[in-house]
């Protein structure tokens, strides 16, 4: 038989058998939709965590900090040296000093976060509103949302605003053979004004270091160093540890996250697979009922010539085509279910003042997955009953009622 002839032999079954045919493609359907549902939740909540913790940049800095013991320090000598350890390709120190944020007639305890505008760059730090520090404007600064509600204001309002700060500078004094740390109060005649701000839960306000020269800062909090490349940040992390320093990077925490997030993956997968083993274990009962009502047109088939393949591969194609219908209505039952989820989801976190975000992500592979898949299941539910079909002896189907 001609493969075109066996094609419209096993798509018959819409015509002769719509009802039926059609809930054994929803049912395989549900289960694929079920699958394509879960898999893109885990995908998307992966995907978005990420947009908001990674930038390229980031994933190539390693974040350096003293270790407890406080042997080796993070002053400028030693920033020196790391910017000319080989593969480096930029540096950028960081500190942190109390002061006193003044707001015209409203004053606040703040932390000031002196850096480079790299430093928040290279952390993967994103502005909320406006924009980050800059080169070019040495005395624009960013805040966090928290410091807005500390001042009783919200971020929009502080925008553009001047504030100027009185700065508790540490100093160390041996006093009788003693160490004594005690604050110089330092009152900053500089006028800064807001640019921008970023989403946290800390009093902090960013100021370009170049503004905080006058300061005299020795010694730094954090440095991030950032790789020309990722064989390169391994070798430089290990020449830092081997100074005394303590070294992490945003790398490793990603990696720990894909990894929480494959099982994550695997487990909703188990959980659509079920769904769609019951959907299988449905069209084998079809493919079961369909071998029954067709007994007698076996036998008149094999009786003009039908070879055994031709009748096995008419059952093979009837079960593939419904398993990759069921794969292409699934995708898109699962879609459609994920982006009616999404949107109620952001529809009520926006009434509530929250934050539009995409909980689903459908990658390419993910669809030409889930299809290839229900394509294979419908196959192999039509092994058994094509093998019986194949093997039918013409008479005692002519005889079949």
């Amino acid at each position: 038989m001609k493969f075109i002839d066996l094609f419209k032999l096993s798509t018959r079954m819409f015509k002769a058998r719509t009802s039926r045919t059609l809930l054994t493609v929803l049912g395989m359907s549900i289960g694929i939709a079920a699958i394509m549902f879960l898999v893109s939740l885990g995908e998307g909540l992966r995907t978005t965590l990420l947009e908001r913790i990674t930038t390229s940049d980031s994933l190539l800095t390693l974040d350096i900090s003293e270790a407890k013991s406080g042997i080796v320090s993070l002053s400028r000598e030693v920033v020196k040296k790391l910017e000319e350890m080989p593969g480096v390709d930029e540096v950028s120190p960081a500190f942190q000093i109390t002061t006193q944020g003044h707001i015209e007639d409203l004053s606040a305890d703040l932390i000031a976060f002196g850096s480079k505008p790299s430093f928040l760059k290279l952390g993967g730090y994103k502005a909320s509103f406006g924009t980050l520090i800059k080169d070019d404007d040495p005395n624009g600064i960013i805040i966090n949302s928290a410091v807005a509600q500390l001042f009783g204001k919200t971020i929009e309002e502080l925008m553009g605003k001047e504030m100027t700060f009185t700065f508790f500078i540490p100093k160390t004094e041996d006093v009788e053979g003693n160490l004594q740390s005690n604050f110089e109060l330092v009152h900053s005649e500089k006028r800064f004004k807001i640019i921008g701000a970023i989403e946290g839960e800390d009093n902090i306000v960013y100021i370009n270091s170049a503004a905080l020269d006058d300061l005299s800062i020795e010694k730094y909090g954090q440095v991030k160093v950032k790789a020309k490349s990722s064989p390169e940040m391994n070798i430089i992390r290990d020449a830092i540890l081997e100074q005394g320093l303590l070294v992490s990077s945003l790398s490793d925490t990603v990696d720990q996250a894909n990894q929480i997030f494959s099982i994550v993956r695997i487990i909703l997968m188990l959980f659509g697979t079920i769904a769609l083993v019951v959907s299988a274990i449905g069209m084998f009962n079809t493919m079961t009922i369909t071998l029954l009502e067709r007994t007698e047109e076996i036998g008149i088939m094999k009786s003009i010539g039908a070879s055994d393949s031709g009748i096995a591969i008419m059952f093979f194609m009837e079960a593939a085509i419904m398993g990759f219908l069921g794969g292409l209505s699934g995708v898109f039952i699962g879609w459609a279910g994920g982006r009616i989820f999404n949107l109620t989801i952001n529809f009520i976190a926006t009434r509530f003042g929250g934050e539009e975000v995409n909980l689903f992500n459908s990658p390419t592979w993910l669809v030409l997955g889930v299809i290839t898949s229900s394509a294979i299941v419908g196959l192999l539910t039509g092994v058994v009953p094509a093998r019986r079909a194949s093997k039918t002896d013409p008479l005692d189907a002519l005889r079949y009622k």
